[in-house]
């Protein structure tokens, strides 16, 4: 008889793709399958995507589906490792130093003086919790291989402590946006899934989940007013975010006297977010909105 593998109470991709739901994240077949087999296997999950596609709030909802913390190591350029796993407290610890005096022998390197980082802080609350690193492609080669180690291991040797092992493994979430290619080991270690952007229909879905006042024909014209801007060559395309927001500005608008489709029109801000992609489509917006 085949065993099932239970993790937090999700036991098959459909029952993670039903909690997803719950957590207000539509997450299709291939997404939840992916997940729930990076849960059973446990190995990290990474997500790649253009930016916008909703690859932090996939990480987001998996953590609130499981009842975990969520962990997020934001990765920028020039991340080390002492910034993504801890930092003593150099003023308390000299403050430390001056109270007790010559008299006293007091241990500057306790869990008091220790400022955790995320990396730390993952080891530490280990099954209660998911890592999420965010945006992996934006640190260099050199913090990507401390990570491999890291993720192999799942343990960290502080010199004034000793080492420190992880009693239950976190669940772990990569994310990247493809600025550039991961190395191979890394990408050995992980479940893959490439996230796209959702089709008109599921985006309509998505903007009536997250929203509570925005009606259906607005949630319509906004979703193909944007699958239409991503069709233009702008700098910055729009993501599921934008497109939520755009709906809910201008039914704020419209709910103050502003009319459609001058409501979409007033709230292009909160869909385009860069003044060049703006003044390209100044005089191409009216077909655009519709």
């Amino acid at each position: 008889m085949a065993v099932k593998h239970t993790i937090d109470g999700i036991d098959s991709p459909a029952s993670l793709q039903g909690a997803l739901r719950s957590a207000q994240y539509l997450a299709d077949e291939d997404l939840a399958t992916a997940a729930y087999l990076a849960l059973a296997l446990q190995k990290p999950l990474l997500l790649e995507g253009a930016p916008g596609v909703g690859k932090t709030e996939a990480s987001k909802a998996i953590a609130a589906a499981l009842l975990r913390d969520l962990i997020r190591l934001q990765c920028f350029e020039g991340i080390d490792s002492a910034s993504a796993l801890y930092e003593w407290n150099y003023p308390r610890q000299m403050l430390a130093i001056r109270q007790a005096g010559e008299e006293v022998d007091v241990n500057i390197y306790g869990n008091a003086f220790l400022i955790e980082r995320p990396l730390l802080q993952a080891l530490n609350q280990g099954g209660q919790t998911v890592l999420l690193i965010d945006e992996i492609d934006r640190a260099d080669h050199e913090f990507e291989a401390f990570l491999l180690e890291y993720l192999s291991d799942f343990q960290i040797s502080i010199p004034e402590k000793g080492t420190i092992v992880a009693r239950q493994r976190p669940i772990v979430i990569l994310t990247s946006n493809r600025t550039r290619d991961l190395h191979e080991a890394l990408r050995r270690r992980c479940v893959y899934h490439w996230i796209d952007f959702p089709s008109a229909e599921q985006e309509e879905q998505i903007v009536m989940a997250r929203t509570s006042t925005v009606a259906r024909n607005t949630a319509q014209a906004i979703v193909a007013a944007v699958h239409r801007l991503r069709q233009e060559n702008l700098a910055k395309p729009p993501g599921i975010a934008e497109t939520i927001e755009w709906a809910e500005a201008a039914t704020v608008l419209n709910t103050l006297g502003t009319a459609w489709p001058e409501a979409f029109r007033q709230s292009i801000g909160v869909v385009l977010k860069d003044q060049d992609d703006i003044a390209f489509m100044q005089n191409r917006l009216e077909a655009v909105i519709g």
